[in-house]
């Protein structure tokens, strides 16, 4: 199975963590119709009518450009605790390995960027090394969203138990590492980071353009019904209004340029080219990577 394709001079590969299985009761504004009416585009890859829940794949996508190793997101991560999503608490998968297998060493990454400081974003920031939080990525800039850095850091959180969790074990052991950005970040000739509030106070979204464009979006969306339907919030979105402004907004701009849409959730390929039809949006292509 290729889980690796060319975006113009940059190379692309899929690295998964973990998939599991949620209901569709996450869209609490998406009516069941729409589920149905758009099967054609969520069954079988996305969506189990039977069952109705929706697919989640944990993943994180590892560009080469530039010169440069950079990982999107780095997933959950093992051994963590938990207490606000115990679905995700004390993983035990082989993610490094597939990391080595795909032809990454935790040294040879340049830069790791987090698009936000949920737990299913930043778990690998961190290894655990005789009882304590290391760097996985001893080499990297770690890039984190200010926004994020301050709304979900201890001053921010009130009485989050989780995050304050997360925040201990995979943000505040990056420190030495960690580069707060915000609004905009040239990375290099190719990337870009840019502000993309909503999902979290820093939500954010890397550009590639390296001969053929590509956006990488985080939770932007998290499963294709938000495609056709791009005001439908997620359940985890801090500000849905927001969420879906900048939605449209970064759809918008992705498919003027014929830019891939690459969120962090997406099985199948992971990716789509999208056209603009009115005030809604269908999947043009999908990206070159086998399904999963």
């Amino acid at each position: 199975m290729s889980q690796s394709t060319r975006l113009g001079r940059a190379t692309l590969t899929r690295v998964v963590e973990h998939g599991f299985m949620v209901p569709s009761t996450m869209f609490a504004q998406t009516p069941p119709e729409a589920w149905a009416d758009n099967a054609d585009l969520l069954v079988p890859t996305f969506y189990d009518p039977e069952a109705d829940r929706w697919r989640v794949s944990i993943q994180t996508w590892v560009l080469e450009v530039d010169g440069l190793t950079v990982l999107v997101d780095t997933g959950v991560g093992n051994d963590r605790e938990r207490p606000h999503i115990p679905g995700l608490a004390n993983l035990d998968t082989s993610f490094l390995a597939s990391l080595a297998a795909a032809g990454f060493e935790p040294a040879d990454v340049d830069i790791v960027i987090n698009t936000h400081l949920h737990t299913d974003h930043v778990g690998w920031n961190t290894n655990r090394v005789n009882g304590s939080w290391v760097p996985t990525f001893p080499n990297a800039r770690y890039l984190v969203p200010e926004a994020d850095y301050r709304h979900f850091s201890p001053d921010g959180l009130g009485d989050d138990e989780g995050a304050r969790v997360v925040f201990s074990d995979s943000v505040l052991p990056i420190a030495d590492q960690m580069e707060l950005w915000s609004q905009d970040l040239v990375l290099s000739e190719s990337l870009r980071l840019r502000a993309a509030p909503g999902h979290t106070p820093g939500s954010s979204v890397l550009w590639l353009d390296a001969g053929k464009p590509a956006v990488f979006v985080g939770d932007l969306t998290h499963c294709p019904v938000q495609i056709p339907r791009p005001d439908d919030p997620c359940g985890f979105d801090v500000d849905a209004r927001a969420a879906a402004a900048t939605r449209h907004r970064v759809f918008t701009e992705a498919a003027r340029a014929r830019a891939t849409v690459i969120p962090a959730h997406y099985p199948g390929h992971g990716g789509a080219t999208i056209v603009a039809r009115g005030d809604r949006f269908e999947v043009d292509d999908w990206l070159e990577i086998d399904a999963i």
